[in-house]
């Protein structure tokens, strides 16, 4: 066991380390500067347990995702399961619920099997990753918009009854549009990974930011944290993602040559 944890430290880099404990104490210090209130019955205290859990295995996720591990796959099934009772006890999000337990648990297991199939050729812990077409980003874009319009259109029109916004329709209708236009990136994000392409990335930048303006809306400043550890490493990931597909196809090239 000690020898296992021990490679389990040494597969992370010091930066990497660094992010990950900031991410973790930076939350714990917003827990206690801003407490949650009891909604919906039920207590503050068990919410911001459910925060920071999903805060923990959430950044978890994100790094081995960054190193092209499969096993990040096996992580975001804790986080689909916790992301899951935080909608259900606030009562909200309805339209990212439904993502993620019809579409998120799914592709997790899948992708685990797809990036089980793709490893590097010399380096048998990466997976081998890639990037979109010009048309494909394009076409990404258009349906991003229509599923927003759409989505959030129908979500306006459902009453749950949760007591996050203190009846503040307006507040509540922009958060239904915003979480409408998070959902479809989520699906893109998830198809993405499926398929190993650099652009999940972006997806995951973008669905932050929106993310981190739902959170402010819906007075979740703890999960900010979150959110800046999602920018941070979501733009470390790119990097690296990007770094390796032109090392990788600098390789494929000069096998060609010489082949």
């Amino acid at each position: 066991m000690k020898n296992k944890l021990k490679e389990l430290w040494n597969f992370f880099t010091t930066y990497e380390k660094c992010w990950f404990f900031s991410i973790l104490i930076l939350s714990v210090i917003f827990a206690f500067i801003f407490p949650e209130e009891d909604t919906n019955g039920v207590k503050g205290s068990i919410i911001m347990i459910l925060y920071l859990l999903d805060i923990f295995t959430n950044i978890l996720c994100e790094l081995l995702i960054s190193k092209q591990s499969k096993w990040n796959f096996i992580v975001s099934l804790f986080v689909e399961a916790i992301e899951i009772a935080i909608c259900v006890i606030l009562a909200y999000r309805f339209a990212t619920m439904a993502t993620t337990i019809f579409f998120w648990i799914p592709i997790d297991i899948i992708s685990f099997i797809n990036w089980h199939r793709h490893p590097d050729e010399e380096k048998k812990e990466l997976t081998q990753v890639r990037k979109l077409s010009g048309l494909a980003e394009v076409l990404c874009i258009v349906g991003i918009f229509v599923w927003t319009i759409v989505i959030g259109y129908f979500l306006t029109y459902l009453d749950f009854g949760t007591e996050l916004f203190h009846g503040n329709k307006t507040i509540e209708m922009v958060v239904c549009y915003l979480d409408a236009c998070c959902s479809i990136l989520a699906i893109m994000n998830g198809v993405f990974i499926l398929f190993r392409f650099r652009e999940q990335w972006i997806a995951w930048i973008t669905s932050s930011i929106i993310e981190g303006v739902i959170n402010v809306l819906s007075g979740q400043m703890v999960l900010l944290v979150l959110k800046l550890g999602y920018l941070t490493n979501s733009t470390y990931g790119y990097i690296k993602w990007t770094k390796y597909i032109k090392e990788h196809n600098i390789k494929i090239e000069t096998k060609k040559l010489f082949n």
